[in-house]
């Protein structure tokens, strides 16, 4: 039986903590069994049945071919309807914005980056929403399908969950964003740092298949990071955790914010517009990048070195609109610190580039609406 679409999906009775988990389950799993489900859920094949059968007539799962497995009846086969429901996700940088779509199942079936730096709040939104109708248009999505939107934006937040953004994004900051967004795009909106909303889709699609403690380093106009601990992000108290502040004003300029390395290469003669355009077009031998990569060192290795110790993750991930080439030598550069005792030293978490295909930001921010409803 096929949703419900008279009534908005947000408006929709929020499901169960049990059912979501069975979500979940398939999520990370894919097609499987109910004798598989009833395995991983701990419950009652009979409890199992009851939310299948729920979910089923919900939508959101169908049933496949039965499949045998040791004695016994065969067990049909279970998988999420993909095409239930979709979720639009939007991440704002400094000099560009990236908007993507997403199925039930957590996949990516579009993703668009606007090139045109996002100065006025109001020109970037008319752009959204017609790129955002064509999207749905070209992937045949009916509007009322979409439960609502996750939108990260480069930034911390304030007591008021206001937004302070970067000064090229000063349209942004200081105002009531959420209620603009949903006015504007007519359903619910998540908003989020873009940090943080990058570590989620890190953990829905890219290390966390295998890491569920991981630390994830975004490289953009600024410095900041995401925190996924127990699979699960932290946002913090304010949904600023993963602000880096370690460093004084003095120190500030020498973080690997890579609005620094454009300073850089421009001294240099290098002309290169934007960090999109750094993205898009890095040269290791560029004149200015080994200089670059010298000074911050320094503050990059004291803050792996930080986050190794206080967090104990399995993986810290560098990602952000950072360039493939340029995290492979921050990488090789970066050294963990101590002389420990019996020549010993403690496990020490993996360094590697994100290992999602995509904008790691957007997909994310897409996946947070997914989360809130449907996962766990």
């Amino acid at each position: 039986m096929p949703l419900d679409l008279d009534t908005p999906l947000h408006a929709h009775q929020p499901l169960s903590l049990n059912e979501r988990k069975l979500l979940d389950i398939l999520r990370r799993r894919g097609v499987i069994t109910r004798a598989t489900v009833s395995t991983e859920m701990d419950l009652a094949q009979q409890s199992v049945h009851r939310l299948i059968e729920e979910l089923i007539s919900q939508g959101l799962l169908r049933s496949g071919e039965r499949v045998k497995n040791g004695r016994g009846q065969p067990s049909p086969r279970i998988e999420l309807v993909n095409e239930a429901v979709y979720v639009i996700g939007v991440s704002i940088n400094t000099d560009s914005a990236v908007v993507c779509i997403a199925d039930l199942g957590c996949n990516v079936l579009e993703q668009v980056t606007l090139r045109t730096p996002p100065l006025s709040r109001n020109s970037t939104l008319d752009s959204l929403d017609q790129t955002i109708e064509r999207m749905l248009q070209r992937n045949g999505i009916e509007a009322q399908r979409v439960i609502g939107m996750g939108f990260a934006i480069a930034g911390f937040f304030l007591e008021n969950r206001q937004i302070n953004a970067p000064e090229p994004l000063r349209d942004w900051s200081l105002i009531d964003l959420q209620p603009i967004l949903e006015e504007r795009f007519g359903m619910p909106v998540w908003l989020e740092n873009n940090a943080t909303t990058a570590a989620i889709g890190e953990s829905l699609v890219g290390v966390g298949a295998w890491a569920s403690n991981f630390i994830y380093l975004s490289f953009n106009f600024g410095f900041g990071a995401g925190v996924v601990i127990n699979g699960k992000p932290y946002f913090g108290s304010h949904g600023n955790a993963g602000e880096i502040t370690l460093y004084n004003d003095e120190e500030s300029i020498n973080r690997p914010a890579l609005r620094y390395l454009l300073d850089e290469l421009h001294q240099n003669g290098v002309q290169v517009d934007s960090i999109e355009d750094l993205r898009l077009c890095f040269d290791p031998d560029w004149p200015g990048v080994d200089t670059w990569l010298a000074r911050v060192k320094p503050t990059l290795d004291r803050l792996v070195n930080a986050l190794a110790g206080l967090f104990d993750p399995q993986a810290v991930v560098l990602g952000g609109q950072l360039p493939p080439e340029l995290g492979r030598r921050l990488i090789a550069a970066t050294a963990f610190w101590g002389v420990h005792r019996y020549n010993a030293p403690p496990p020490r978490p993996q360094l590697l580039l994100s290992e999602t295909n995509g904008d790691a930001a957007a997909m994310g921010a897409a996946l947070v609406p997914l989360k809130e409803r449907f996962f766990v």
